[in-house]
Parts: structure tokens; sequence; C-alpha cells
């Protein structure tokens, strides 16, 4: 079966649930669903709808700072950024234009508008996002075409540990998530895009484009 992230056919029964089954790649050790599994993107969307995170909860501030405080620490002032994956309500761009940086932001289901391709960034960030993605691996392509180079890319996602941990790991059971990468697969990502790779707590990680 295919990886969604290195599109190598190289891959193992890594877990099974009530749910689902979960795979681990050979390659660079994505952890991802079958595509038979996925939601429809209708069924995907509705439970994204469920979510209401909005900008004076101050419990989701504190949570979006884990990865806004750490990217804005290695960032210049003024730099221009994308958000992406920023659901209904952009809170982590706010949050970074706040800081003095100039940031667009995007969705495939809240805010569709491709034009935010067609320039290039200092920094992209990803919360609490790449985990849902289908084809992470077309996406990790585009970023790397639209980061300047000594560009940031900032995520933040819950990382994968190890197998036994994995059978009771709450992350796993929200329906929208297909892809869960570990601190193995951010070094894979690093060496193929020739970043460099600051892990930064246990869910945000932080990787500059040499070149």
């Amino acid at each position: 079966m295919q990886c969604p992230l290195c599109q190598k056919q190289s891959s193992q029964h890594y877990w099974q649930d009530k749910r689902r089954d979960y795979r681990q790649c050979d390659i660079c050790k994505l952890v991802f669903v079958p595509p038979a599994q996925r939601l429809s993107p209708q069924s995907e969307k509705a439970e994204y709808d469920l979510h209401h995170n909005c900008a004076d909860d101050a419990g989701y501030i504190s949570f979006l700072n884990r990865l806004a405080l750490p990217l804005t620490g290695v960032l210049s002032d003024g730099c221009i950024g994308l958000d992406y994956g920023c659901g209904p309500s952009p809170v982590l761009a706010a949050l970074l234009s706040e800081k003095g940086h100039q940031v667009s932001y995007y969705d495939p289901f809240y805010y569709p508008d491709e034009k935010v391709f067609k320039r290039r960034y200092d920094f992209i960030s990803c919360s609490e996002a790449i985990e849902h993605f289908f084809h992470p691996g077309e996406v990790c392509q585009n970023w790397m075409s639209l980061l300047k180079a000594k560009g940031w890319l900032a995520i933040m996602t819950k990382r994968v540990i190890d197998r036994h941990r994995f059978k009771t790991w709450h992350y796993k059971n929200d329906p929208t998530h297909v892809c869960f990468f570990s601190e193995e697969t951010f070094g894979w990502l690093a060496k193929k895009y020739r970043m460099r790779l600051e892990v930064s707590g246990p869910d945000v990680v932080l990787l500059q484009k040499l070149a």
C-alpha cells in the first residue's frame, strides 16, 4: 500500500482497532489509515463544523501559543507568512499578525482561495492540521515551493511514540485524523528537503529550509 507521505509502496500493519486499520511506512515511518477507511469530504467537514474555537477563548490562545511562541522566537521582524489549515477561525494568523508579521491563511474547507499560492513566504505554520491531510506528501512538496530560502515551517501535531502507547492513544480516535507523524518521520522530512529540524516540546517542530 502506497504511503501518502513518501509515496513508496512499502508499509506494514501497525495496529487495528474496532473502527480502522493503521499501517506504518517502512521508509518514512508515517503511520496512516488506508484510503478506503477515510471519511468522505462531507462527513469530514461535518466533524470540523463541531469545533468552536475563537479568538476570545483564553485556553485556545494558550494552546496556539505552544506553536506561536517558538516560531516568533526564530523569526526576524516583519516576516510574510502563511497559516495553512486554519479551520473556520484563523486565530493563529491573528496571533502572528499581532507580533508584526503579515500573515495570509488557507483552509481547503473554509478558506479555499488558492491565490495565496502565488507568492512565497518567510514562514508557513500548520497547527493541528497535518494529521488530517489525505495527501501530506503533495502538501509538503507545495510548501517547499512556497518557502523562501532560510524560511521556517512550523508544525503542531501530537507525535507517535511507539506501538504500545499507540493502542491506547486518544489522538487516533478522532475519525478525521488519518496520518500520524513521529520524530523519526520529521527527521525523514528534514533530510528529504534539506531542512534543519528543531523539536520544540512534545507536539511542535520547526524546520528551517537551508536553501
